[in-house]
């Protein structure tokens, strides 16, 4: 690169502006060049809010530095050989920043970036290297803090229809690796099921994005595009350096691997049953503008049973991992209290909630734990997202 990237800074950009230069995330990746317009987009957005990179070169900080610099060594008598070699090594002297660790909701949204620019890149470079960091930043968090990451992704998910391929795509990621764990699959094939999830719908991520926010249902024309977009998927993910058969036989199938024990499937056959059970379950906890998101248990209802309403091996896996009530969703109490599932019990139908609307319907003014064990705090029903008025404190949650 010509010179070090400095950080700039939040609401520097606005919407419309042509850029006086090129703009960089923090991994050093060009997101927009000298020139373009900023159109209106997530992405677009996203740097107003939290600002992006550029070279130091081309800030007016830099040009103002250097021309005092040679001001000074031309006062200074100074040879002009040593002037021009200052000249071509100069840089501009940054403080030393400390490192800030992000917080859940930060890191999540900076993963989610990261997600929707990659998956949406036609020619993208350095794609392994990128997906590989993508998926072992997203892993690190998951391993870290398990139910608090269940709990701000699935929350979020039922929230929101913007971005919804990238965050889906998060979402199956971090559920692929807990069924990975849950069968004890080998290495191998826990990072081919990794990768499916990330891109088991790569090459149609701006169509999913636009059906899940149109007002109106999807057109026979879209659903034609849309029509063996994992064949497609697989093609290209094969042409960006993807060599795992069982990676690509997952994208290539997973809307049609079909009901039925697991065992007598190829690998990557089981890998595409696995995804197609997560996909389903994910895409049900997930509202797009024409329906609601469903409650936590009958997405779980949707993939503990199979196509011919038989219990599912690869969902019942599923199920077993994130329980009957999974952690981000909403539900009602024996004792009318109404709360959200923070962590995942010991058993499948007990998790502990955290209470956040009392008896009468008022808000109550922290969080409170509940013991889903005891009868007065059992779960009496699931609730849709939907279902709760009232704007949750999720940083409050996550202490808990």
């Amino acid at each position: 690169m010509a010179s070090d990237l400095i950080p700039l800074p939040a609401r520097t950009l606005r919407l419309g502006m042509t850029l006086p230069y090129d703009l960089f995330d923090a991994n050093g990746k060009l997101l927009f060049a000298r020139g373009q317009t900023l159109r209106d987009s997530p992405l677009v957005r996203s740097l107003i809010d939290g600002g992006a990179w550029v070279n130091a070169e081309d800030t007016m900080e830099y040009q103002r530095a250097r021309a005092h610099r040679l001001d000074t060594l031309v006062m200074q008598d100074v040879p002009l050989a040593d002037i021009a070699k200052a000249d071509s090594s100069f840089k501009l002297d940054q403080p030393a920043v400390a490192k800030v660790e992000l917080g859940p909701r930060e890191a999540w949204s900076d993963l989610l970036l990261h997600a929707h620019t990659l998956l949406r890149e036609a020619q993208p470079a350095d794609f392994m290297v990128r997906l590989t960091t993508l998926r072992d930043n997203a892993l690190k968090r998951l391993h870290a803090h398990p139910d608090a990451t269940l709990l701000l992704l699935i929350f979020e998910t039922s929230q929101e229809h913007a971005d919804y391929s990238a965050r889906h795509a998060l979402l199956t990621l971090l559920l692929a690796d807990l069924v990975a764990q849950q069968l004890k699959l080998p290495a191998a094939l826990r990072e081919a099921l990794q990768g499916a999830a990330l891109t088991m719908n790569y090459g149609a991520t701006a169509a999913h994005d636009r059906m899940a926010s149109q007002a109106d249902a999807a057109t026979p024309t879209q659903r034609q595009a849309l029509a063996a977009h994992g064949d497609r998927a697989a093609a290209r993910l094969a042409q960006l350096g993807v060599q795992d058969e069982a990676w690509l036989t997952a994208v290539r199938l997973h809307h049609e691997a079909g009901p039925g024990p697991l065992a007598g499937r190829s690998a990557g056959e089981v890998l595409a049953r696995l995804l197609r059970r997560i996909d389903i379950f994910g895409a049900r906890l997930a509202p797009r503008r024409t329906r609601a998101a469903l409650s936590g248990a009958k997405a779980a209802r949707a993939v503990f049973l199979d196509e011919h309403q038989q219990p599912d091996e690869a969902g019942a896996a599923l199920i077993k991992v994130v329980g009957l009530y999974p952690p981000g969703t909403i539900v009602r109490l024996a004792n009318g209290e109404v709360g959200i599932v923070c962590k995942r019990g010991f058993s499948a139908n007990e998790p502990l909630v955290a209470a956040l609307l009392g008896k009468s319907g008022s808000p109550l003014s922290n969080p409170v734990p509940r013991d889903t064990r005891l009868a007065s705090q059992a779960i009496a029903a699931s609730l849709a997202p939907a279902e709760l008025k009232l704007r949750v404190n999720l940083e409050a949650l996550l202490k808990l």
